[in-house]
C-alpha cells in the first residue's frame, strides 16, 4: 500500500527526526508538511531538521517560494494557495472533497476525503459511498480520513492509488510487551510512591501511572519528577492519572482519563497527537465512545472489587471481559485493552484468554513480601 503522510497543524518537539524516521523507516513514500499559519521561518526551521536527500519526497502546503528554494519536491493546492507559482517543475497535488473534481487534470495525484470517520477530528464521518467510489475512484487518488492499517485493503478493494494519513501516522506507537503490565501506584505506610515505582522496575515493568489521588499539586510535581527520572532510566512509560495540566511539565508520556475527568476530546486538543491517552471503561459504549473521541488504550474493568479506588462500577469477572472483547471484535473496534481491578498473578492466565491486551495492577504488588518478586512472578504469568 502507497503511503503518505501529512503533518499535524502544530509543531513538536523532535518533529524533524518523526518525519525522516516515516521516510526512511515508516515505508511512507512522501509527507506533506501542513502548518496552517506558520511563517516562512518556522517552516524553515522544520525542514531544517530533515536530511537533505530527503526534501524531494516532501510537500508544502503554504510558502511555495520558498519550497523551489531549497528544492522541496512538491506543493499542494489548497483554499490558501490554489496557484501553481510560475517555474514550479515538481509535483502538484490537491484537495478533493466530490467525485466530479476528480475528473480534473491539473495535479499529479490527490487526496479525496473524508473516507472513514477521522481519527484526529472527533465526530467527522466519511462522506462517500462504496459503489461510488468504486466508479470514480484511480491511482492518482489517495483515501483520507480516518485512514489506519486495518482499512488498506478496503482502500485497494475500492480503487485507490494509497492512503493518506494524518492522525493515525502521528499517533505514538505504543510498546505492547511494556503495556502487557501496567503499574497503578497507590500510597501505603510501609514505602513510599517513587519507592514502590523502583522496585515494579526492578522487577521488570515498563509501565507506571502516577496515581495518588488526594496529593496536591506540589506533592504530586515532586513524585512525578522522581518518576520521570527512573522510568527514564529503565526504559519505562510514565503515564500520569486525570491530570492534564501537569503531562507537559513532568514530561509525562500520557494521561489516564477516568469516566469522570476532563473530556478526552479536550485533552486530545491540549496534549496533541503525540501523547498517550487512555480511558476508563466498564462496558462496550464506553470503549466505542473513548475510541471515537481518540482514545490510545483502555483501562477495562473492574474485574472484581478494590479497595484501591472509592467510586466502582459494576464488577466484570471473567464472563464480563468474554463478553466485552468479543463485542468490540464484532464492532470493529480495535483498541488496546488493560484489565483493571483487584487483580492477582492467579487471575492473568483466564484473563488474557479473554482477549486483553494485559493487566494493571496496584494492591498485589506493593501489599506482597517481596514487590520485585512478585512483579516478575506476574510478567512469566502474562508471557507464558
Amino acid at each position: 500500500m502507497r503511503k503518505i503522510a501529512i503533518t499535524l497543524p502544530e509543531f513538536f518537539d523532535g518533529e524533524g527526526e518523526a518525519i525522516t524516521k516515516l521516510l526512511t523507516e515508516g515505508g511512507y513514500e512522501r509527507v506533506h508538511i501542513r502548518k496552517p499559519g506558520a511563517s516562512v521561518k518556522e517552516v524553515k526551521s522544520l525542514v531544517k531538521n530533515i536530511p537533505e536527500n530527503l526534501y524531494t519526497l516532501l510537500s508544502f502546503h503554504d510558502h511555495f517560494n520558498l519550497a523551489m528554494e531549497i528544492g522541496i519536491g512538491g506543493i499542494h493546492l489548497n483554499s490558501r494557495n490554489n496557484t501553481i507559482p510560475t517555474g514550479w517543475n515538481g509535483l502538484v497535488s490537491r484537495s478533493l472533497h466530490s467525485m466530479e473534481e476528480i475528473a480534473d487534470q491539473g495535479y499529479d495525484y490527490a487526496f479525496l476525503s473524508p473516507i472513514f470517520p477521522s481519527i484526529s477530528k472527533p465526530g467527522y464521518k466519511g462522506n462517500f459511498n462504496s459503489e461510488d467510489l468504486r466508479s470514480s475512484v484511480n491511482e492518482r487518488i489517495f483515501a483520507l480520513g480516518g485512514v489506519t492499517p486495518r482499512r488498506f485493503g478496503e482502500i485497494e478493494q475500492l480503487g485507490f492509488g494509497g492512503a493518506a494519513m494524518l492522525g493515525y501516522a502521528w499517533k505514538r506507537n505504543l510498546d505492547m510487551k511494556a503495556f502487557q503490565l501496567q503499574f497503578i501506584t497507590h500510597p501505603v505506610r510501609e514505602m513510599s510512591i517513587t519507592e514502590e515505582v523502583e522496585k515494579v522496575l526492578s522487577g521488570g515493568c515498563r509501565w507506571v501511572q502516577l496515581r495518588h489521588k488526594d496529593a496536591d499539586e506540589s506533592t504530586l510535581l515532586e513524585e512525578g519528577r522522581e518518576i520521570r527520572r527512573l522510568c527514564d532510566r529503565y526504559g519505562a512509560v510514565f503515564i500520569i492519572d486525570d491530570h492534564v495540566d501537569l503531562v507537559k511539565e513532568l514530561n509525562a508520556d500520557g494521561v489516564h482519563l477516568g469516566k469522570n475527568d476532563m473530556p478526552l476530546a479536550e485533552a486530545r486538543r491540549r496534549l496533541g497527537m503525540r501523547r498517550i491517552i487512555g480511558a476508563t471503561a466498564n462496558c462496550v459504549v464506553d470503549i466505542e465512545r473513548a475510541a471515537a473521541e481518540g482514545a490510545d488504550y483502555i483501562g477495562l474493568g473492574p474485574y472484581r472489587f478494590t479497595t484501591t479506588k472509592e467510586k466502582l462500577s459494576p464488577v466484570l469477572g471473567i464472563e464480563g471481559y468474554r463478553d466485552i472483547l468479543s463485542e468490540c471484535g464484532c464492532r470493529n473496534i480495535e483498541l488496546p485493552i488493560v484489565a483493571i481491578g483487584g487483580i492477582t498473578a492467579q487471575d492473568i492466565p483466564a484473563l488474557m484468554q479473554t482477549g486483553v491486551n494485559g493487566v494493571a495492577i496496584s494492591g498485589s504488588i506493593i501489599k506482597s513480601v517481596n514487590p520485585v518478586w512478585t512483579t516478575m512472578e506476574i510478567i512469566s504469568e502474562i508471557r507464558k
